[in-house]
Parts: C-alpha cells; sequence; structure tokens
C-alpha cells in the first residue's frame, strides 16, 4: 500500500502503443520502449502535435492497459468482440492484429471517441452502440474481449479525483454489474473460443473474487493460464493462479519518473 502511494504522488508518464515498429517511433518520440512492447515518454504540451499521432501511427494508451488485448493470442482474421469498448484502445489493437473487431458499448458520446480514433488510425471496426449485457451477435464470436466497468482504483495516479468518489457501495453495485456481463459473455461465445476479463481495479472484489465465483458456477470454463513470455517475461506481473495483476508500484525504473503501471486484472479463460 506505500509502494502504491508513492507512485500516486508521481505523475505518471505518457504511454503509447503503436500500429507498427516501436523502435523507430521510441527514436522519433524520445521514447523508451518497454518490455511489454508500449512506448514510455516523459512528454510536455500537446499530444497531438508529437510525431505521428495526427497521421494514426500510434494512440495514447497505458502500458498495462494494453496488455489483456495481446493475452486473446493471435486474432488475424478471426471474429472479435469487444464489449465495454469505448473509448476503444483495445479496439485499435485487435484492429491493428488483423482482427474483424465489433466494439460495443452503451455510450453513444464515448463511442464517438472511438470512431473518432479509428478514423485518425485508418482502422476499422463494426461499432455498435448497445448494453453489453444483453447483445446478441449473429455470429458467436471466437473470442471475447470483456473490459468491465468498475471502480478503477488502480487508474488514481491518473485520475486522483476516483479516491473521493468511489465507496463500498458502488464498489457493490459494480460487482453485479459485471457479474451479469460476466454471464452474459460465457453465454454467447463460441465453443472453443477465448473469453478475457479485465477491469482496472485493485478490488479483489471485482478481479480474482469475480473469477472464483464464476468458475465454480460454470462447468463448461476453465482458466488458461499466462505466462511470463506473453507480457515480457515480467513475472511479478503474475498471479499464483497464472491471472494477470498490475499495481501502480511495479515495473520499477532508475528514474521513478518511467516506473509504474495502472492497476489492472485480467483473467483468460476457455469454453469447452
Amino acid at each position: 500500500a506505500h509502494a502504491i502511494a508513492a507512485m500516486h504522488a508521481i505523475t505518471p508518464t505518457l504511454d503509447i502503443s503503436v500500429k507498427s515498429d516501436p523502435a523507430l517511433w521510441a527514436e522519433r518520440l524520445g521514447a523508451e520502449v518497454l518490455p511489454t512492447g508500449s512506448l514510455r515518454v516523459i512528454a510536455s504540451g500537446l499530444v497531438s502535435e508529437l510525431p505521428g499521432y495526427r497521421n494514426g501511427e500510434w494512440w495514447i494508451q497505458d502500458a498495462a492497459a494494453s496488455l489483456p488485448a495481446r493475452l486473446l493470442g493471435d486474432v488475424s482474421g478471426a471474429n472479435v468482440l469487444d464489449l465495454c469498448a469505448a473509448p476503444g484502445g483495445k479496439t485499435l489493437q485487435l484492429a491493428a492484429a488483423g482482427a474483424k473487431v465489433t466494439s460495443v458499448d452503451a455510450s453513444a458520446e464515448r463511442l464517438k471517441t472511438l470512431k473518432d480514433n479509428l478514423g485518425r488510425t485508418g482502422l476499422s471496426a463494426n461499432v455498435v452502440c448497445a448494453d453489453a449485457r444483453d447483445y446478441q451477435p449473429d455470429t458467436a464470436p471466437e473470442f471475447i474481449l470483456l473490459d468491465a466497468p468498475c471502480s478503477a482504483t488502480g487508474t488514481i495516479r491518473r485520475h486522483p479525483d476516483i479516491a473521493y468518489t468511489k465507496d463500498e457501495a458502488s464498489i457493490g453495485s459494480l460487482v453485479e454489474v459485471q457479474k451479469t456481463l460476466l454471464k452474459h459473455a460465457v453465454s454467447i461465445l463460441a465453443p472453443g473460443g477465448r473469453l478475457l476479463f479485465c477491469t482496472c481495479s485493485l478490488e479483489p472484489e471485482e478481479g480474482q473474487q469475480q473469477i472464483e465465483a464464476l468458475l465454480s458456477a460454470n462447468s463448461s470454463l476453465t482458466r488458461e493460464i499466462i505466462s511470463a513470455s506473453e507480457i515480457g517475461g515480467l513475472d511479478d506481473l503474475l498471479t499464483v493462479g497464472g491471472d494477470l495483476r498490475t499495481l501502480p508500484s511495479h515495473l520499477s525504473h532508475e528514474d521513478p519518473r518511467m516506473a509504474g503501471l495502472d492497476g489492472f486484472y485480467a483473467c483468460r479463460l476457455v469454453k469447452h
């Protein structure tokens, strides 16, 4: 807790996901390539004025937030359903990886940002404004990414207001929404398909406890263990059970300003 609080006191860096050639864009932006493949730079001024932004070569995305989409594996040519997709960083990743993405979100306003980013980057996805709790795809997807609404306590270093606007009651109501979303996602996933569940929360109720309850109630699912090789060799980001758990105090660096990650939980499941 002390280590997390110490990171909250440091202004976070600008983390970037690129469509291709991270080394080239690291050089152009004066950035460092992280083990996970994201770029990290201490930037000032307007993001839109940085090289490559206007012509859509990259987008802003915390390094931890970029991991869940990668954990789906090879999605080239596959049907991928991105639930609760806005503002769209993960949709952009999946589209750049060659997936046929359907991006679903209940907020038309937030979907405008997603569409703007698709236009800027030249990537494509089928964007649907709908409640992910009852959305019915025409074809059962091979992959589902569910970045569920949560308390976002893992992002306090970027959004310090969260420490004041969220309480135990709000977490309880979000847990129920997550449970409903998970149940529905499992029901529409194709047999043999992968479901990647994630939240940017530090609360166990919104992470591991949610998954343990799901697995206990559904014998058609098994956990697929995440390996360190999939996340740049950073084995300290993995739980004993093989899930992803990042903390704001992770990813140390000799320059404290270049350290840290958003707090994320992710679990990969397979439907039999």
